[in-house]
C-alpha cells in the first residue's frame, strides 16, 4: 500500500476498511466502556500508571511553609531510647513545640491506646490500697509525686491547654476490635450517604481524647499494586460520620465550625466549612474520596528531628504559626508506605500533603459525573477516528498522534486547572486500538504474503533466503510436492556414554552449544534446518528455495561441521567436558517435501526412500572409518575429484548394494 497523502479515494485494499471500520470502531468503544464498568484489572493498572506519570509531572519540590513535621527518626530513638517513649517525654516534646517554637496546632500521627505504666504508679496505688493502707507517710509521699508519676496525666495536661489533634485507626469486619475513645462526629449522621463503613477502631485513651481539639482517622486506600493513591475524607462508624486527620487539622486551623455537605441533597460534590478564621470548600467524589496530591519524593513539609527540639537545637519560634505534625520515619515502626513519588514515604507526609491541599482548596478528586461522561466521550472519540479508514497509513499515524497528544493535554489541563482526576486509559486504548486496526488492515494486510512466507519458513530457512522468497511470495507455499533434493543427517558418536558422564544441566548446556553451532553452519550454506532428533541434526537443501547446487552445498556444510568440532571441543575441554565426534550421512534424490504430519502437529520436512538412505549412511560411517558418507546420487552431482569411493554396502532395509563415497576436504566443489 502506498503511504503517500494522495490516498483520498478508495482503493481495493481499503474496501474492507470502508465497509467494516465504523462498526468495528463502535464495538471497540462499547467493549472498552464495559471493561471500565467491570473494573478490568489491566485497564485500571494502565490508568494508575498514567496517574503516577501525571502526578510526577506536576509534583513540586517547594515545601509548604505553613506545615512542619517533627520526625521521631532513628537519630531521636538512638538518643532517647526505643519506641514507645514515655508519655512524659512525649508531653515534653509537644510542650516545647508549642511554648518554645511557637506552633499553632499539633497533630499527633500516633495511636496512644494503652496507658503508660512505666513509672510504676499503678503498682504504688495497689500498695497504698493494700498492704501499705495504714502507712500515712507512704500515702503522703505518693500523693506528693503523683503528678510526676502520672505520665498520661502530664500529656493530658498539655493536650488540654494547647490545640492538639489526635489520630485513630479504623478497621472493617464484624468482629473488629474497638479500643480507646473516638472524637465527636464531624457532621450529622444523615448528612451524607454512600460513605465507606467501618466497624472497629483503635483510638487514644479517653483521658487523652477528651481534652483534644479534635481527632481524625489515619487511613488511605491501598490500590491492588500496593500503592496509596486515594483516600477518603469521611467514614461511617456506627452511623456516625468521622473525618480524616487532615480534615480535623484544617478545621482546627479555621478556628472550629462544622463541616457541611454540598449540595444538601443528592450526590456529594464538596465539603464546606465556615470557621471563625476562614472558609474552606473542598471538592470530593460522591463517597467523599479524594486523590492524594503528593508533592516531590521528599514530601510536602519540612522535617525536623524530634531530638533537635528536645535538646533545644532548633531556634526559638522556628515553628511559629505553623501546623506541626508529629510522626515517625523509622522503618521498623511500620509507617512507611509506597506512593507514586516515593517507594517509602512516611505516612505523616501523606497527612501533611493532604492538609496543604485542603487549605489551598485544590484537592484532586474523581467527579461524580466522570463515568457517564467517559462513556459519551468514547462514543464521540469513535466518530472522530472514523476518517482513519480513508487516510493513508502515514496520514492516519499523524491523525492518531494528534488525537493522543490532545487527549493527554486535555487530561493534564483538567488535573492542573480544575483538579479533576479523569481516566485516560480507555480513550488512549481506543485511539491506539483503532489505529492498530488501520495498520493491520493496511500495512499488514497488503503485505500478507510476505508475512506468510516469513511465518512459514523463517524457522527453517536462513534470513537472506526468506527475504528472497518474500519478494515473490506467490510462488512459495508449504504444500507437499516431489522434488530432487539433498538431505543430511549428523549424529553424535557415543552419546549414551556422554550423557552418563555429565550432570543433566551440563549435558543440556553442551547440547545447546553443539546444536547452535551446527544450525548456524546449515544456515551459512543455504540449507533448511529440519529438526533435532535426540542427539542428531537433520537438514536438507533445494527447498523451499530452488538450489541447483544443493548437493555441493550439503557436502560443504558437512565438511564445515567437521571442521568446527576441534574449536568446540577445545572450549568444552576448558569446562571439563568430553570431546565430541560426529557421523554424517548425505544422500540426494527424489523426495516429498512440504508441511507434513498429523492434524495435531505438523512440520516442514522431507520424506522418502532417498531420506532413509541418508540416515542409513550415517549409521555406516564408523564401519568404514570415516566421518562423512555420501550416496551415489550425491557424488554424481559433485565436481570430479571432490570425493573418493569406499566400496559398496547393503543398507539396512534394502536389497541392492549401494556405492559409498566420502568427500575430500579441500577438493574442488
Amino acid at each position: 500500500m502506498s503511504t503517500s497523502s494522495s490516498a483520498d479515494k478508495p482503493r481495493p485494499a481499503l474496501d474492507f476498511l470502508l465497509k467494516w471500520f465504523p462498526g468495528t470502531a463502535l464495538s471497540v468503544a462499547l467493549v472498552l466502556h464495559a471493561l471500565v464498568g467491570w473494573g478490568w484489572g489491566p485497564l485500571q493498572q494502565l490508568d494508575a500508571w498514567i496517574h503516577d506519570q501525571r502526578l510526577q509531572a506536576f509534583a513540586t519540590s517547594t515545601p509548604d511553609e505553613r506545615i512542619a513535621i517533627v520526625d521521631i527518626d532513628e537519630r531521636s530513638l538512638a538518643a532517647v531510647g526505643r519506641w514507645p517513649w514515655g508519655r512524659d517525654r512525649l508531653a515534653d516534646l509537644v510542650r516545647r513545640v508549642f511554648d518554645q517554637r511557637g506552633a499553632a496546632i499539633v497533630g499527633l500521627d500516633l495511636i496512644l491506646a494503652e496507658p503508660d505504666t512505666s513509672s510504676g504508679l499503678p503498682v504504688l496505688e495497689q500498695w497504698a490500697a493494700g498492704p501499705l493502707a495504714g502507712d500515712l507517710a507512704f500515702r503522703a509521699a505518693l500523693e506528693a509525686r503523683r503528678v510526676e508519676l502520672d505520665r498520661d496525666g502530664q500529656l493530658a495536661a498539655v493536650i488540654a491547654t494547647h490545640p492538639v489533634v489526635l489520630g485513630f485507626h479504623v478497621t472493617r469486619g464484624a468482629r473488629a476490635i474497638r479500643s480507646g475513645t473516638l472524637p465527636p462526629p464531624v457532621m450529622p449522621a444523615d448528612a451524607v450517604e454512600g460513605l465507606p463503613r467501618f466497624h472497629g477502631y483503635g483510638a487514644s485513651l479517653d483521658r487523652l481524647s477528651q481534652p483534644a481539639a479534635g481527632g481524625g482517622f489515619l487511613e488511605a486506600w491501598v490500590d491492588p499494586d500496593g500503592i496509596r493513591r486515594q483516600a477518603p475524607l469521611l467514614v461511617q462508624i456506627d452511623g456516625q460520620i468521622h473525618g480524616s486527620m487532615a480534615l480535623a487539622l484544617a478545621r482546627a486551623q479555621t478556628g472550629g465550625g462544622t463541616w457541611k455537605a454540598e449540595p444538601a441533597t443528592g450526590p456529594l460534590q464538596a465539603l464546606v466549612l465556615d470557621g471563625p478564621r476562614g472558609r474552606l470548600r473542598v471538592p470530593v467524589g460522591p463517597d467523599a474520596g479524594i486523590v492524594l496530591p503528593y508533592a516531590g519524593p521528599l514530601g510536602w513539609a519540612r522535617l525536623h528531628s524530634a531530638i533537635d527540639i528536645l535538646d533545644g537545637k532548633l531556634p526559638a519560634q522556628s515553628l511559629r504559626g505553623r501546623i506541626v505534625l508529629v510522626g515517625t520515619s523509622v522503618p521498623g515502626l511500620a509507617d512507611l508506605h509506597p506512593t507514586p513519588v516515593n517507594a517509602n514515604l512516611p505516612g505523616v507526609q501523606t497527612h501533611a500533603t493532604l492538609l496543604g491541599a485542603l487549605l489551598d482548596e485544590r484537592v484532586p478528586h474523581v467527579p461524580a459525573w466522570s463515568r457517564p461522561v467517559e462513556a459519551l466521550f468514547l462514543l464521540a472519540l469513535t466518530g472522530c477516528m472514523w476518517p482513519l479508514a480513508r487516510l493513508s497509513l502515514r496520514t492516519a499515524a499523524v491523525w492518531a498522534l494528534v488525537a493522543v497528544v490532545s487527549l493527554v493535554a486535555a487530561n493534564a489541563w483538567a488535573w492542573d486547572a480544575r483538579h479533576w482526576a479523569l481516566p485516560l486509559a480507555s480513550s488512549l486504548l481506543l485511539v491506539m486500538g483503532l489505529f492498530g486496526w488501520r495498520v493491520v488492515h493496511g500495512l499488514v494486510w497488503e503485505q500478507r504474503e510476505r508475512r506468510r512466507i516469513e511465518t512459514l519458513f523463517g524457522q527453517y530457512v536462513p534470513p537472506e533466503l526468506v527475504a528472497r522468497m518474500s519478494r515473490d511470495a506467490a510462488h512459495y507455499d508449504m504444500q507437499g510436492r516431489s522434488a530432487e533434493l539433498t538431505v543430511l543427517f549428523a549424529d553424535l558418536r557415543g552419546f549414551t556414554r556422554l550423557s552418563e558422564s555429565l550432570p543433566p544441566a551440563e549435558l543440556a548446556e553442551l547440547m545447546n552449544d553443539f546444536f547452535s553451532a551446527m544450525a548456524e553452519i546449515v544456515r551459512q550454506h543455504k540449507g533448511t534446518l529440519d529438526k533435532y532428533i535426540g542427539d542428531s541434526v537433520m537438514a536438507f537443501w533445494g527447498a523451499p528455495v530452488a538450489d541447483p547446487a544443493h548437493a555441493r552445498h550439503a557436502v560443504a556444510a558437512a565438511l564445515a561441521m567437521q571442521a568446527a568440532l576441534p574449536g568446540l571441543n577445545q572450549r568444552f575441554a576448558q569446562r571439563g567436558w568430553p570431546a565430541l565426534a560426529l557421523s554424517i550421512g548425505i544422500n540426494s534424490g527424489t523426495m516429498v517435501v512440504g508441511d507434513l504430519g498429523s492434524r495435531h502437529r505438523r512440520a516442514y520436512t522431507v520424506m522418502g526412500d532417498a531420506v532413509n538412505v541418508a540416515s542409513r549412511l550415517e549409521e555406516l560411517t564408523t564401519s568404514f572409518g570415516v566421518d562423512i558418507l555420501i550416496g551415489e546420487e550425491t557424488q554424481a552431482r559433485l565436481p570430479p575429484g571432490a570425493a573418493r569411493p569406499l566400496g559398496s554396502a547393503r543398507l539396512r532395509g534394502r536389497q541392492a548394494a549401494v556405492m559409498l563415497h566420502t568427500p575430500i576436504p579441500g577438493a574442488p566443489g
